[in-house]
């Protein structure tokens, strides 16, 4: 057992579709945020917090994650590996790790960046006279997540994505403990209508007979839903952390200090990385390249005088020379869904070429394979596979 006598349980089985053409051959939890796995700050957070005891609850495309993170030796734990599958809910991807489990443990979401003292402060709450324990942590925009409201100090009702107004701002922050009379609640609580067995459910549940502890969060709670998420995550850790220039930097490039460079990467001459990019694995950049608020990731390659700013560039890309996607304000169509005011310049999805002078409009997302003529002007939403043309 860990120093706090707990095992943290690791929810990373979810695809992301909300994240397409990311997501479609990689798990939403091992997107980069500043050169590393999403899932791999969640690891350190726990492990910050004096957890050892560690099982990651996977599903799609597993084995990237087992193969990254494997028996945990690395960081100096001990992990194992519970498959889900068929993701259907949180509360039934909880539910496969009871033989894993002993005494109280925690439950953390394995897609969202959150400070250890959230985890450690969850597990300090859990007592003998507690059935469960919620961070909740207060958001300006709290309707696209968890509502909670509290009586007292007890949680009296959760509701997810309220469609009215409620008299509350605080949400549920996706950190549990939990006794193993969970265990048996889960298996008495039905599906949802959509035929999902939810940890909110299952908490309800138990407020109804027993006590939920809140515990209240004010730090960090980074969470990456679409793709623009991955822009503004990126940029909050490295303002908070600062950059790390360690790959070839040619004379007379500008590599901001919140901008981070894997040491495999290059960077070409009177080049300008600047404030909140990261250039992962890899990744060649060439001359006279602006690159300004943006992911991109292994071995993409950005030719010569080529602007990007608030983009998305996927593994193995090749955007073209003088290409622009400069970005700006706009309104993004994704997932059935307009989203308006996104400050987004595009995605360039993984194996995808754009040709010399093309240009992006804002807002742009081009799937994976994607083919983009010389000199061709792009918008909206490409699909996998697609050759255009200019004209």
């Amino acid at each position: 057992m860990s120093e706090t006598g707990s095992t943290a349980v690791i929810l990373a089985a979810g695809e992301g579709k909300r994240l397409t053409p990311l997501t479609n051959h990689r798990p939403k939890p091992m997107l980069p945020v500043v050169n590393k796995p999403l899932l791999e700050h969640v690891l350190e957070s726990v492990i910050a917090a004096g957890i050892e005891e560690i099982v990651f609850v996977v599903g799609y495309e597993h084995d990237r994650i087992q193969t990254h993170f494997g028996n945990g030796d690395a960081w100096d734990v001990s992990i194992e590996y519970v498959f889900q599958e068929n993701q259907l809910g949180t509360a039934h991807a909880v539910q496969q790790t009871a033989e894993h489990v002993d005494g109280n443990f925690l439950v953390l979401n394995g897609d969202r960046i959150i400070d250890s003292s959230a985890v450690g402060d969850v597990c300090a709450a859990m007592t003998s006279e507690t059935d469960a324990v919620m961070a909740v942590t207060r958001i300006s925009e709290p309707e696209t997540y968890g509502v909670v409201t509290l009586s007292g100090d007890q949680i009296v009702n959760i509701v997810e994505k309220p469609k009215e107004a409620l008299d509350s701002n605080l949400i549920n922050a996706g950190v549990y403990a939990f006794s193993q009379d969970v265990f048996s609640v889960i298996e008495n609580t039905p599906a949802g209508v959509d035929g999902e067995f939810r940890l909110t459910d299952v908490l309800l549940e138990v407020a109804d007979s027993g006590t939920i502890a809140p515990v209240r969060y004010d730090g960090w709670w980074l969470d990456v839903s679409y793709p623009w998420d991955l822009i503004a995550v990126t940029g909050q850790v490295l303002d908070r952390n600062g950059g790390e220039t360690d790959g070839k930097i040619t004379d007379g490039a500008y590599v901001d200090s919140a901008a981070h460079i894997d040491s495999t990467a290059s960077v070409g001459a009177n080049t300008v990385v600047g404030h909140g990019s990261t250039l992962a694995e890899n990744v060649r950049v060439e001359s006279n390249a602006t690159i300004t608020r943006s992911v991109v990731f292994p071995d993409a390659t950005i030719k010569a005088g080529a602007v990007l700013t608030d983009c998305v560039v996927g593994a193995n890309a090749t955007v073209g020379a003088n290409v622009t996607a400069a970005g700006d304000t706009t309104s993004v169509v994704t997932d059935n869904k307009v989203y308006p005011d996104v400050e987004f310049g595009g995605l360039i999805g993984d194996n995808t070429a754009i040709g010399s002078a093309a240009s992006l409009a804002p807002g742009t997302i081009l799937g994976n394979n994607v083919v983009v003529g010389e000199g061709a002007v792009v918008s909206g939403t490409v699909a996998d596979e697609t050759e255009i043309r200019r004209g």
